[in-house]
């Protein structure tokens, strides 16, 4: 494992559609006098369309109760896209089921008592998409006191994003597909398909790649001076930083699952592992060994979440299960059969992928959580009510949150979408 100086690239220039260059042929575009038919069924989603939207809609159109008609922006610097302002703030309506399936047909019922919608529940608004990737995004990081959003894809690519302007500024080619990317204090870390793992020290400026031979690395996370990393043959590698620019060039490997690990959490001092195996193992990160093995899960158990005194697992069962880590840690003799001491489950009509959390403007603890179904759900907690939902026209790849009530989307198309709390 070498320590290189990190390379620096030059900005190029935006990658997003210049919303001035797509308007500027409105006359021409007037000048078709061909009606869009997709407007008068009330389905039309092209903005700008080239064909006529009539004043004389059809008695058949329908529209969104819930968005208002909203001028176009001329600016061709501006590439942040306001839309949908508040829409939790009215009373919503239950949203027809057949707009939100994989395919997103649409019902053709032209009912209003129903919402077709993107998103359906309370307080949340849509504030920007960024475009660039021409692939699945896969990982998200927004390392404290940056100016910068990070985001990895498997187009190979990682993009550097203005936080402010949501202007690309770089592009760091991986030479490899990225399966996931974290920010840890002030480093950056992209887990490749290869097995490798690249890191950047935003404060030094330098390069680490921690190299080992295949794999998949499917999640990354760190403690005090350790860096674990989930890999897809079912181990986990632990390096220990030697410097505050390297790190130990062999990884010691935790074994014991048997199948994938495919997430990875540290809390109360342990760190929790989930894997295809249906199993959660906690390991103690000082000694490396494996403390307890949680069974319940009946599937791949795809993401773990510490928060506050609990500990949630979602599985591709369509349960989360929400434990004390109180109980955990302290009463696992009680526990002979090895099952979760589950305190909660609940049941999920749809497998789950990932989970965050986030607080509302009162400070309220919402679950993030991404479906196979190309949905993000929130839900209330401790009640689980659901809170509302987001819908994806691919599957949802990677979800993240920010302070300030901030939710980041990355799909399968290789588009991020940013939504705040209201």
């Amino acid at each position: 494992m070498g320590v290189k100086a990190a390379t620096r690239l030059s900005p190029r220039p935006s990658v997003f559609k210049s919303l001035g260059k797509e308007n500027m042929n409105m006359n021409q575009v007037k000048k078709n006098m061909v009606v869009c038919k997709y407007w008068l069924e009330g389905r039309c989603n092209r903005n700008p369309c080239r064909f006529l939207h009539s004043n004389n809609k059809s008695k058949y159109s329908w529209k969104n109760p819930t968005i208002k008609e909203q001028k176009m922006n001329n600016n061709s610097n501006a590439i942040i896209t306001q839309t949908q302002d508040n829409i939790g703030k009215k009373t919503q309506k239950s949203t027809c089921k057949q707009t939100h399936h994989q395919n997103y047909s649409i019902c053709g019922k032209g009912t209003e008592d129903q919402l077709h919608s993107w998103f359906h529940g309370k307080e949340l608004s849509l504030v920007a998409k960024l475009e660039g990737h021409s692939k699945a995004i896969t990982g998200i990081a927004l390392p404290s006191g940056s100016d910068n959003l990070y985001c990895s894809s498997k187009d190979k690519s990682l993009r550097i994003w203005d936080y402010s302007t949501g202007k690309c500024g770089t592009v760091v080619d991986l030479g490899m597909e990225c399966e996931t990317l974290v920010n840890e204090d002030s480093w950056i870390f992209a887990g490749l398909t290869d097995g490798n793992i690249k890191g950047w020290n935003l404060k030094t400026q330098s390069q680490v790649i921690l190299e080992r031979t295949g794999g998949k690395v499917n999640a990354i996370t760190t403690y005090n001076d350790l860096l674990f990393a989930a890999i897809q043959d079912g181990t986990i590698l632990a390096w220990k930083s030697t410097s505050e620019t390297s790190f130990s060039q062999v990884a010691v490997a935790l074994k014991g699952h048997t199948g994938a690990v495919l997430s990875l959490v540290v809390g109360a001092h342990k760190l929790f592992s989930g894997s295809a195996d249906h199993t959660i193992r906690v390991w103690d990160p000082k000694s490396l060994e494996c403390m307890h093995v949680l069974k319940g899960h009946t599937g791949d158990v795809t993401t773990v979440l510490c928060w506050d005194n609990y500990l949630l697992s979602g599985s591709l069962d369509k349960n989360i299960k929400v434990s004390s880590l109180n109980l955990l840690l302290h009463a696992w003799a009680a526990t002979e059969n090895g099952n979760i001491e589950e305190i909660y489950q609940h049941n999920v009509d749809e497998e789950m992928l990932q989970f965050h959390g986030i607080l509302d403007a009162e400070d309220k603890p919402i679950l993030v959580c991404a479906c196979k179904d190309s949905s993000v759900r929130l839900y209330d907690l401790p009640s689980f009510s659901e809170r509302g939902r987001i819908y994806s026209r691919q599957q949802v790849e990677t979800i993240r949150t920010s302070p300030g009530g901030q939710l980041f989307v990355g799909d399968a198309r290789g588009l991020l979408s940013l939504w705040k709390l209201t």
